[in-house]
């Protein structure tokens, strides 16, 4: 670290930036914590229902995920067929897909009106319900997603296992089971407990998922209740009681995981596979990634044939339509550049800096968001908006880009702070002794370095604030709405053909961004080299 160049401004800059989000996240918990002191109303909220149904399914949906997620990831790792990086990319775009349009697409499998009981009926003579309801669905939805994600970053590992290893174990005789006993699993072994403690705090915040899923109150989790008390009661008490148990167990979370290894972001290409197995490995094999796949891609497809046709064209007829899809455009492009003005200058204050210590306190503030969750950040925006005596239609468009922003922090800061940390750990000798002033090296040699990077960040931010629910869901009005939130208000009015639309729409703007952001920025930064 005797090699850094010195750049004060840039930690100065990231130590100024990392305060104001303190501050602001400081802010959000004292509007919280001020109105349930400040009320002498009581609430009839069970928290403990809530919080054992939360934690059932969050943990019902790590193991199931985990466990999804290394079966797929042994199956891609070991088969070569057509279209397998297609398949992979798929896979990684897991990350970004809006819960609600996965929600919306087991819904038309499995719903009571779905694919499957027309099947059924048509066939056989009878239903067999409305499975996609409830825990079954809840956790259906969540493995289509998180076990997809993780799968690529299991695979990411199995792909990094050394060459030479694997000439030993070939050499060695290994049998499939012996291989994964004695090279993958030492492989995945150090990613699996941070693994399963990201999936853990996604399934618990998760929020559009349980709140289409959830089949009533039985099955209902903290953050659909923060949402109810404030939106059909206006239980502040209740709503800020919830939000406080909700910020207890996920800083316990994210407390317990800080002492383990983290987890990079892996959404490059897949190595070809290197080992091969035979006989009823590769069987099942095959079997694994026939169903892993089946199951992630028949909801989007379902969501692409119920969304594209005449309910499309009813939908483009609708001024509303127009103008979700304009402030979701512009909320989507607004956040996530400031997402990449906030990752940046966080991730280049903690690549200038030799103290640990230092970069611990500069790299908190960015994972704000997964101790305090959407719904819950959004009720604090709510509850500080009303102090200040301000209107919430007029600060609304705001607080949800910075909501949005935050959101889509911790996985920028994931995506840009390595490889920056590497430019200055590889190259700060080089810049030193060239005496490249700060933006210099940034323009010479840190951004044609970052290309895909940031591609890939701007993508990732864009995706998740084109899909939030969580952020608007306390501040939409009928003048001011995304797309996810007119989808939600077409399902609430029993317009499902509409709801179909939207969710299609939604579904190839976030695949088209995930996609194509990161080869247009890497294109671009190739020819700044």
């Amino acid at each position: 670290m005797l090699t850094l160049p010195h750049r004060p401004i840039r930690i100065m800059a990231a130590s100024i930036l990392a305060l104001a989000i303190t501050t602001l996240i400081a802010l959000v918990l004292w509007a919280i914590l001020a109105a349930a002191s400040g009320s002498d109303s009581g609430s009839r909220i069970d928290i403990p229902h809530l919080l054992r149904m939360t934690s059932i399914q969050a943990g019902l949906t790590t193991i199931l995920s985990i466990s999804v997620g290394a079966a797929l990831a042994w199956a891609l790792n070991r088969l070569r067929f057509p279209g397998r990086d297609l398949l992979v990319g798929l896979f990684a775009s897991a990350i970004v897909t809006p819960g609600m349009v996965v929600a919306f697409g087991l819904l038309s499998i499995w719903g009571r009106n779905g694919w499957i009981n027309q099947a059924s009926q048509s066939l056989f003579g009878f239903s067999l319900g409305n499975p996609a309801f409830g825990l079954s669905g809840i956790l259906f939805a969540h493995v289509v997603l998180d076990g997809a994600f993780a799968a690529r970053i299991m695979l990411a590992r199995l792909d990094a296992i050394p060459t030479s290893r694997l000439k030993t174990g070939q050499s060695l005789g290994l049998s499939p089971w012996q291989r994964f006993a004695i090279l993958d699993w030492p492989a995945l072994r150090s990613t699996v407990p941070g693994l399963a403690a990201i999936i853990f705090l996604l399934a618990f915040t998760s929020f559009p998922i349980v709140l289409l899923l959830g089949g009533g109150p039985a099955n209902q989790t903290l953050e659909v209740a923060i949402y109810a008390a404030v939106r059909q009661d206006f239980d502040l008490v209740g709503a800020v009681l919830l939000a406080a148990t909700q910020i207890a167990v996920c800083s316990l979370v994210i407390l317990a995981a800080s002492a383990l290894a983290p987890i990079p972001t892996s959404f490059g290409p897949s190595t070809p596979p290197r080992w091969r197995d035979r006989g009823a490995a590769r069987l099942l094999q095959g079997l694994v990634l026939l169903i892993c796949t089946v199951g992630f891609l028949l909801p989007l497809l379902s969501v692409l044939i119920d969304g594209i046709g005449a309910g499309m064209v009813r939908v483009a007829a609708q001024p509303a339509f127009w103008w979700a899809t304009g402030s979701s455009l512009v909320i989507g492009s607004t956040s996530a550049l400031l997402t990449l003005l906030l990752a940046l200058l966080l991730a280049l204050g903690r690549g200038a800096t030799g103290s640990g210590v230092l970069r611990t306190l500069l790299g908190m503030p960015a994972f704000a968001y997964l101790a305090v969750p959407a719904v819950v950040l959004s009720l604090g925006f709510f509850l500080l908006v009303r102090h200040l005596g301000l209107a919430p239609a007029t600060a609304a468009p705001f607080v949800v880009i910075l909501g949005n922003s935050l959101l889509a922090l911790p996985f920028a800061m994931a995506t840009l702070g390595p490889p920056l940390e590497a430019i200055a750990r590889t190259r700060g000798k080089l810049i030193r002794s060239l005496g490249l002033s700060g933006w210099r090296q940034f323009v010479l040699v840190e951004y044609p370095l970052l290309g895909r990077d940031i591609g890939v960040m701007l993508a990732l931010a864009f995706c998740f604030s084109l899909g939030d629910l969580g952020v608007i869901a306390l501040f939409g009005t009928q003048d001011f709405q995304t797309l996810p939130l007119l989808m939600f208000r077409a399902l609430g009015s029993y317009r499902n053909n509409d709801a179909a639309a939207i969710a299609a729409i939604l579904l190839i703007g976030t695949i088209a961004a995930f996609v194509g952001l990161p080869k247009l920025f890497e294109r671009i930064a190739n020819a700044a080299r």
